[in-house]
């Protein structure tokens, strides 16, 4: 699915037991788990159904056994990884299907009601590895890439445009000599950049160099 794609069902309330999102760049996985940790439920039902973890502080069976929890009082609990490259054992090196893996078992059999959400940041997963195989049957996989460079300036006008401001191109593509393909440090950039702004403005080439 793509990123739009994803966006686009949590919009609509459509939800999947488990979303993997693995890649170099992270903006779209910090995208992703914020708006599964920002709509899935209101204010009141996060405090008892809403976890955030953090991967080198988080044993593979306590993850386990916080996302067969049901929920309190809501439709869902939302359990969220963040460095979940960094749980240990999470991609098991055990092979041949009579070897257990706690993560693929739970994979093939996930509480309906609990959305989990692995954000495994600047790496991909191994396409050849048994949980890689286990995700493609009921989970969300999304790769999030970089960027080329070459890529970078229409990403930030569009993201601008997003935002409801306008842009010059030689903005743009100044922004993108200044700051690279990190889509993260451009979006908090341009956060700072329209922060004064009325949306009739344009960023230009000159505020640009004054902001940056």
């Amino acid at each position: 699915m793509t990123f739009d794609q994803i966006i686009g069902d949590i919009r609509k309330k459509v939800y999947s037991p488990v979303y993997f999102l693995h890649g170099e760049e992270a903006f779209y996985i910090d995208a992703i788990a914020e708006a599964l940790e920002q709509r899935v439920l209101n204010e009141s039902e996060r405090e008892f159904n809403q976890s955030i973890l953090y991967g080198k502080d988080t044993a593979l069976l306590s993850l386990l056994s916080t996302a067969k929890r049901y929920p309190m009082m809501a439709s869902y609990q939302v359990v969220i990884v963040k460095e979940a490259q960094e749980i240990r054992n999470l991609v098991s090196k055990a092979e041949g299907k009579d070897s257990r893996d706690p993560l693929i078992e739970y994979l093939q059999k996930p509480t309906p009601t609990t959305i989990l959400v692995l954000c495994y940041k600047y790496k991909t997963l191994d396409k050849r590895t048994r949980l890689y195989k286990a995700l493609q049957t009921g989970c969300v996989v999304f790769e999030s890439k970089q960027l080329y460079d070459n890529q970078v300036p229409d990403w930030i006008t569009r993201h601008i445009l997003s935002k409801g401001y306008r842009s010059h191109p030689n903005a743009a593509q100044r922004m993108a000599e200044y700051l690279g393909n990190d889509l993260s440090r451009i979006a908090n950039e341009n956060e700072k950049q329209v922060m004064n702004l009325r949306p009739v403005d344009e960023i230009t080439a000159n505020l640009v160099e004054e902001k940056i």
